[in-house]
């Protein structure tokens, strides 16, 4: 008896000795959604922050921009069988944040509609993967097997403790093995990301039985007019059916392009309305053909690049360009080129999650439309001590400079827009590049 009880000693040992378990890898509350929405006359910023538990609260700030109507819009949570909640936000004529509160009954797929805009967000819920279960399960099994074996050593049968002893070092070496392994097992695809989101698979994602191809073919774009709005249909290349798969991609869900004949750039994000159906307001706009770019990721298609044109019947005028001392340093195609923007002041906002962005059209030789290369490039937002590492719209700290670097892959004139965000109003400046060819290759 005393050397079973020196043995099961020494077994406690070991189980408290263990490492404690790896955290599970499985759906859990993930960060907060920002979404620019173009919407009507407004620009506004859609922050869904994230949610901290079911059923609960979830909080929502609009960010207006400057030249936003003042006015009440409507925040609506609706789920397929949940109870659908409503908050009203007044949004006031000072630009900034202004916030609601909407409420959710279950994890699963979700929309927020902001008025007649619609946005999908997942909530998640807190699932244990099989590994996690595995090694608490087998400490649990192991402790209760222990206080078995304890109590039969000390009732004098030590041949009986020998079989719950034996359990033990089983579920011993479960827990173990599945506490040092969990690190190694490569993350399940999230639903809402890598994932299409059901009800099933965020609160079981561990439930597939065989592995999905989740690729996605090239997405088909045809843009078309209705009164002052530009209406996107979106379509699958393969299926011919409405794409209704998009991914946040850099706090949007399609980056559309629209530059009208004489240069004129429109950066807009324009709002989901039904299954790929998505739409903008575009204002004043010139009269001619204007070229169409809409930037989107698609869930498990990687980013897309879809280009178009749409002859406009208007008569409007280019707005008044925004100032900045652009400095550029260029070389010749295939080569980085440095262009730096200095805006003078030390408070800029991040937008879209960047310091600034540089939209590139060219060569132009004609008609934008006809242009070959279509770039969005970005001037990350640089460490400063004391300041959050993913700041928001709300922190007017950075600049002055906005440095870009870009190669140019064809020699010729570039039309190059360049946007940053200060006092809640996005500032574009525009700037013509000539890119001489590489040395030594022949231009036609």
């Amino acid at each position: 008896m005393k050397r079973s009880g020196v043995i099961l000693l020494l077994l406690l040992g070991a189980i408290l000795g263990v490492v404690g378990p790896a955290a599970a890898d499985g759906a859990q509350s993930g960060a907060d959604v920002h979404v620019a929405q173009s919407l009507g006359d407004r620009d506004l910023t859609v922050i869904i922050r994230r949610v901290a538990e079911v059923p609960g609260p979830v909080h929502v700030d609009v960010v207006t921009h400057a030249g936003s109507p003042p006015g009440e819009i409507t925040l609506t949570a609706r789920a397929v069988g949940a109870e659908t909640s409503t908050a009203k936000v007044v949004l006031g004529a000072t630009p900034g944040f202004y916030s609601g509160v909407v409420h959710v009954d279950r994890p699963g797929p979700w929309e927020l509609a902001v008025d007649e805009a619609s946005i999908p967000f997942v909530v998640p819920a807190l699932v244990a993967s099989p590994w996690e279960n595995a090694t608490y399960g087998g400490f649990i099994a192991a402790g209760a097997l222990l206080l078995l074996a304890l109590l039969l050593a000390v009732a004098g049968k030590p041949g009986f403790a020998l079989v719950p002893t034996a359990g033990m070092v089983a579920a011993i070496a479960v827990g173990v093995t599945a506490a040092l392994l969990s690190p190694t097992i490569p993350p399940i695809p999230a639903p809402g990301t890598q994932l299409d989101p059901t009800f099933d698979s965020v609160m079981n994602p561990y439930g597939r039985t065989s592995v999905t191809d989740f690729s996605r073919p090239p997405v088909n774009l045809v843009p078309r007019r209705e009164g002052n709005d530009l209406v996107l249909g979106l379509t699958d290349g393969s299926s011919g059916r409405p794409v209704d798969d998009l991914l946040v991609h850099d706090n949007a869900f399609i980056h559309l392009v629209v530059v009208s004949p004489t240069g004129t750039l429109r950066h807009l994000h324009p709002i989901r309305t039904a299954p790929g159906e998505y739409r903008a307001r575009l204002r004043d706009p010139e009269q001619g053909r204007h070229a169409v770019a809409a930037e989107i990721a698609r869930r498990g298609g990687g980013v897309q690049l879809l280009r178009s044109s749409i002859d406009v019947a208007g008569t409007g005028s280019a707005p008044e360009a925004g100032k900045a001392d652009v400095t550029t340093e260029i070389r010749e195609t295939g080569r980085p080129s440095t262009i730096t923007a200095k805006f003078g002041e030390r408070d800029l906002q991040p937008w879209l999650g960047m310091l600034g962005h540089m939209i590139v059209v060219g060569p132009v030789t004609g008609s934008p439309v006809t242009a070959p290369i279509w770039a969005h490039v970005h001037s990350m937002i640089p460490p400063v001590p004391g300041m959050p590492d993913k700041p928001d719209e709300s922190v007017a700290a950075y600049g002055p400079d906005v440095p870009f670097t870009y190669s140019f892959p064809l020699p010729g004139k570039y039309l190059v827009w360049i946007q940053v965000e200060r006092d809640y109003s996005v500032v574009t400046v525009p700037k013509e590049i000539d890119v001489p060819a590489a040395k030594g290759v022949a231009t036609k």
